[in-house]
Protein backbone atom coordinates (compact mmCIF):
# COMPACT_ATOMS: atom_id res chain seq x y z
CA UNK A 1 0.00 0.00 0.00
CA UNK A 2 2.80 2.40 0.88
CA UNK A 3 4.47 1.80 -2.51
CA UNK A 4 1.14 2.43 -4.25
CA UNK A 5 0.62 5.71 -2.38
CA UNK A 6 4.16 6.83 -3.23
CA UNK A 7 3.59 6.00 -6.90
CA UNK A 8 0.37 8.02 -6.95
CA UNK A 9 2.12 10.94 -5.18
CA UNK A 10 5.03 11.06 -7.63
CA UNK A 11 2.68 10.69 -10.60
CA UNK A 12 0.60 13.64 -9.43
CA UNK A 13 3.77 15.63 -8.77
CA UNK A 14 4.98 14.95 -12.30
CA UNK A 15 1.67 16.05 -13.78
CA UNK A 16 1.76 19.19 -11.66
CA UNK A 17 5.29 19.99 -12.83
CA UNK A 18 4.30 19.48 -16.47
CA UNK A 19 1.30 21.77 -16.03
CA UNK A 20 3.52 24.43 -14.46
CA UNK A 21 6.04 24.17 -17.29
CA UNK A 22 3.30 24.58 -19.88
CA UNK A 23 2.02 27.64 -18.04
CA UNK A 24 5.32 29.40 -18.73
CA UNK A 25 5.32 32.52 -20.86
CA UNK A 26 7.24 32.70 -24.15
CA UNK A 27 9.49 35.75 -24.12
CA UNK A 28 10.13 37.36 -27.50
CA UNK A 29 12.87 39.93 -28.02
CA UNK A 30 13.37 42.21 -31.00
CA UNK A 31 15.01 45.48 -32.02
CA UNK A 32 14.11 48.91 -33.43
CA UNK A 33 14.02 48.23 -37.17
CA UNK A 34 10.93 49.92 -38.62
CA UNK A 35 8.63 49.03 -40.25
CA UNK A 36 9.31 45.41 -39.30
CA UNK A 37 9.66 45.81 -35.52
CA UNK A 38 9.71 49.00 -33.47
CA UNK A 39 7.89 50.86 -30.70
CA UNK A 40 5.05 53.35 -30.75
CA UNK A 41 5.39 54.78 -27.28
CA UNK A 42 6.00 51.66 -25.20
CA UNK A 43 4.06 49.33 -27.49
CA UNK A 44 5.89 46.99 -29.91
CA UNK A 45 4.44 47.25 -33.42
CA UNK A 46 5.45 46.45 -36.98
CA UNK A 47 5.09 43.92 -39.78
CA UNK A 48 6.90 41.09 -38.00
CA UNK A 49 5.43 41.97 -34.60
CA UNK A 50 1.92 41.57 -36.01
CA UNK A 51 2.79 38.14 -37.38
CA UNK A 52 4.07 37.02 -33.97
CA UNK A 53 0.94 38.40 -32.27
CA UNK A 54 -1.38 36.55 -34.66
CA UNK A 55 0.61 33.33 -34.31
CA UNK A 56 0.45 33.43 -30.53
CA UNK A 57 -3.26 34.29 -30.51
CA UNK A 58 -3.84 31.26 -32.75
CA UNK A 59 -2.05 28.81 -30.44
CA UNK A 60 -3.25 30.43 -27.20
CA UNK A 61 0.08 30.69 -25.38
CA UNK A 62 0.99 33.64 -23.11
CA UNK A 63 3.90 35.75 -24.35
CA UNK A 64 5.74 39.03 -24.00
CA UNK A 65 7.57 41.15 -26.59
CA UNK A 66 10.47 43.38 -25.55
CA UNK A 67 12.34 45.81 -27.80
CA UNK A 68 16.08 46.03 -27.04
CA UNK A 69 19.28 46.96 -28.85
CA UNK A 70 19.95 44.06 -31.22
CA UNK A 71 22.98 42.64 -29.37
CA UNK A 72 20.96 42.33 -26.14
CA UNK A 73 17.90 40.92 -27.90
CA UNK A 74 20.01 38.31 -29.70
CA UNK A 75 22.14 37.27 -26.72
CA UNK A 76 19.10 36.88 -24.49
CA UNK A 77 17.60 34.36 -26.93
CA UNK A 78 20.91 32.50 -27.05
CA UNK A 79 20.91 31.77 -23.34
CA UNK A 80 17.51 32.32 -21.69
CA UNK A 81 14.99 29.44 -21.67
CA UNK A 82 11.62 30.05 -23.37
CA UNK A 83 13.07 33.02 -25.28
CA UNK A 84 12.99 33.76 -29.01
CA UNK A 85 14.40 36.68 -31.02
CA UNK A 86 13.06 38.07 -34.30
CA UNK A 87 13.40 38.92 -37.12
CA UNK A 88 16.64 36.93 -37.30
CA UNK A 89 18.57 36.15 -40.46
CA UNK A 90 18.94 32.38 -40.77
CA UNK A 91 22.45 31.82 -42.05
CA UNK A 92 24.98 28.99 -41.68
CA UNK A 93 26.70 30.55 -38.67
CA UNK A 94 23.43 30.76 -36.70
CA UNK A 95 21.77 27.56 -37.88
CA UNK A 96 22.79 25.31 -34.97
CA UNK A 97 22.67 28.03 -32.31
CA UNK A 98 18.86 28.21 -32.28
CA UNK A 99 15.70 26.35 -33.21
CA UNK A 100 13.72 28.13 -35.93
CA UNK A 101 10.25 29.25 -36.98
CA UNK A 102 10.30 30.80 -40.47
CA UNK A 103 9.97 32.67 -42.70
CA UNK A 104 8.64 35.93 -41.35
CA UNK A 105 9.95 37.17 -44.69
CA UNK A 106 12.42 36.27 -47.41
CA UNK A 107 14.65 39.27 -47.85
CA UNK A 108 17.61 40.53 -49.79
CA UNK A 109 20.04 42.81 -48.05
CA UNK A 110 21.50 45.53 -50.22
CA UNK A 111 24.14 48.22 -49.82
CA UNK A 112 22.82 51.75 -50.17
CA UNK A 113 24.37 55.21 -50.39
CA UNK A 114 23.20 58.75 -49.69
CA UNK A 115 22.05 60.40 -52.89
CA UNK A 116 24.63 62.93 -54.00
CA UNK A 117 27.53 61.22 -52.26
CA UNK A 118 30.79 60.59 -54.11
CA UNK A 119 30.36 56.79 -54.01
CA UNK A 120 30.64 55.33 -57.52
CA UNK A 121 30.60 51.58 -56.79
CA UNK A 122 28.41 49.37 -58.97
CA UNK A 123 29.56 45.97 -57.69
CA UNK A 124 30.37 44.35 -54.35
CA UNK A 125 34.10 44.38 -55.13
CA UNK A 126 34.04 48.09 -55.94
CA UNK A 127 32.10 48.79 -52.72
CA UNK A 128 34.92 47.29 -50.62
CA UNK A 129 37.02 50.44 -50.94
CA UNK A 130 34.43 52.50 -49.03
CA UNK A 131 33.57 52.92 -45.35
CA UNK A 132 30.51 50.75 -44.66
CA UNK A 133 28.39 51.18 -41.56
CA UNK A 134 26.45 48.50 -39.71
CA UNK A 135 25.30 48.06 -36.09
CA UNK A 136 26.45 46.04 -33.13
CA UNK A 137 25.43 42.38 -33.11
CA UNK A 138 23.73 42.45 -36.51
CA UNK A 139 24.46 39.57 -38.89
CA UNK A 140 25.49 42.05 -41.60
CA UNK A 141 28.70 42.76 -39.69
CA UNK A 142 29.69 39.10 -40.11
CA UNK A 143 28.51 39.15 -43.73
CA UNK A 144 30.68 42.18 -44.49
CA UNK A 145 33.74 40.66 -42.82
CA UNK A 146 33.26 37.34 -44.64
CA UNK A 147 33.08 39.29 -47.91
CA UNK A 148 36.44 40.90 -47.00
CA UNK A 149 35.23 44.44 -46.40
CA UNK A 150 38.14 46.12 -44.61
CA UNK A 151 36.55 49.41 -43.53
CA UNK A 152 33.56 48.74 -41.26
CA UNK A 153 31.99 51.22 -38.85
CA UNK A 154 29.91 49.53 -36.12
CA UNK A 155 27.23 51.76 -34.61
CA UNK A 156 24.90 51.31 -31.65
CA UNK A 157 21.82 50.43 -33.68
CA UNK A 158 20.11 50.71 -37.07
CA UNK A 159 18.86 54.27 -36.56
CA UNK A 160 22.33 55.52 -35.59
CA UNK A 161 23.85 53.92 -38.69
CA UNK A 162 21.21 55.40 -41.00
CA UNK A 163 21.82 58.84 -39.45
CA UNK A 164 25.54 58.49 -40.20
CA UNK A 165 24.79 57.61 -43.81
CA UNK A 166 22.49 60.60 -44.30
CA UNK A 167 25.13 62.95 -42.84
CA UNK A 168 27.88 61.35 -45.00
CA UNK A 169 29.88 60.09 -42.03
CA UNK A 170 29.85 56.66 -43.67
CA UNK A 171 29.71 55.88 -47.38
CA UNK A 172 27.46 52.81 -47.48
CA UNK A 173 25.24 50.71 -45.25
CA UNK A 174 23.35 47.41 -45.58
CA UNK A 175 19.57 47.47 -45.43
CA UNK A 176 16.61 45.21 -46.13
CA UNK A 177 15.56 45.69 -49.74
CA UNK A 178 11.92 45.79 -48.63
CA UNK A 179 12.68 48.62 -46.23
CA UNK A 180 14.76 50.44 -48.84
CA UNK A 181 11.73 50.47 -51.16
CA UNK A 182 9.62 52.03 -48.41
CA UNK A 183 12.24 54.64 -47.51
CA UNK A 184 12.54 55.63 -51.17
CA UNK A 185 8.77 55.88 -51.51
CA UNK A 186 8.71 58.11 -48.42
CA UNK A 187 11.10 60.54 -50.14
CA UNK A 188 14.43 59.67 -48.50
CA UNK A 189 17.52 60.55 -50.54
CA UNK A 190 19.08 57.09 -50.81
CA UNK A 191 20.17 54.89 -53.71
CA UNK A 192 20.79 51.19 -54.15
CA UNK A 193 24.40 50.23 -54.89
CA UNK A 194 24.49 46.42 -55.03
CA UNK A 195 23.14 43.23 -53.42
CA UNK A 196 24.99 42.07 -50.30
CA UNK A 197 23.12 38.88 -49.36
CA UNK A 198 19.81 37.02 -49.49
CA UNK A 199 18.30 35.01 -46.64
CA UNK A 200 15.13 33.92 -44.82
CA UNK A 201 14.29 35.98 -41.75
CA UNK A 202 12.70 34.03 -38.93
CA UNK A 203 12.07 33.57 -35.23
CA UNK A 204 15.18 32.14 -33.54
CA UNK A 205 14.41 30.35 -30.27
CA UNK A 206 16.79 29.20 -27.54
CA UNK A 207 18.10 25.78 -28.55
CA UNK A 208 16.28 23.90 -25.74
CA UNK A 209 12.92 25.49 -26.61
CA UNK A 210 10.10 22.90 -26.34
CA UNK A 211 9.69 21.12 -29.68
CA UNK A 212 5.91 20.81 -29.42
CA UNK A 213 5.53 24.58 -28.97
CA UNK A 214 7.92 25.15 -31.87
CA UNK A 215 5.76 22.89 -34.05
CA UNK A 216 2.60 24.79 -33.10
CA UNK A 217 4.25 28.15 -33.82
CA UNK A 218 5.46 26.94 -37.23
CA UNK A 219 1.99 25.65 -38.12
CA UNK A 220 0.47 29.01 -37.14
CA UNK A 221 2.98 30.90 -39.28
CA UNK A 222 2.42 28.53 -42.22
CA UNK A 223 -1.28 29.32 -41.95
CA UNK A 224 -0.62 33.10 -42.06
CA UNK A 225 1.42 32.62 -45.23
CA UNK A 226 -1.04 30.24 -46.92
CA UNK A 227 -4.16 32.35 -46.36
CA UNK A 228 -2.51 35.61 -47.50
CA UNK A 229 -2.45 37.26 -44.06
CA UNK A 230 1.34 37.69 -44.09
CA UNK A 231 1.22 39.49 -47.44
CA UNK A 232 -1.60 41.76 -46.27
CA UNK A 233 0.41 42.72 -43.18
CA UNK A 234 3.36 43.75 -45.36
CA UNK A 235 1.11 45.79 -47.64
CA UNK A 236 -0.32 47.53 -44.57
CA UNK A 237 3.18 48.76 -43.73
CA UNK A 238 3.91 49.86 -47.30
CA UNK A 239 6.16 46.91 -48.12
CA UNK A 240 6.06 45.51 -51.64
CA UNK A 241 6.51 41.75 -51.30
CA UNK A 242 5.73 40.86 -54.91
CA UNK A 243 3.41 38.04 -55.90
Amino acid sequence: MRKLLLLVFFSLSSLSSLSTARAETINFTTEEYPPFNYREGKTPVGATVEQVEKMMADIGIDYTIDVFPWARAYNQALTAPMTCVFATAHNDARDKLFTWVQPLLIDRNILIKHTGSSVTADTLDEAKSYLVGTWRGDYTETTLRQANFARIDVGADFRATLKKLMSDRIDLMPISELYFDKLKKDGNAIEKVTVLSEQPMGIACQKDFPKDLLTKMQAALDKLIADGTQKQIFLKYGLNVGN
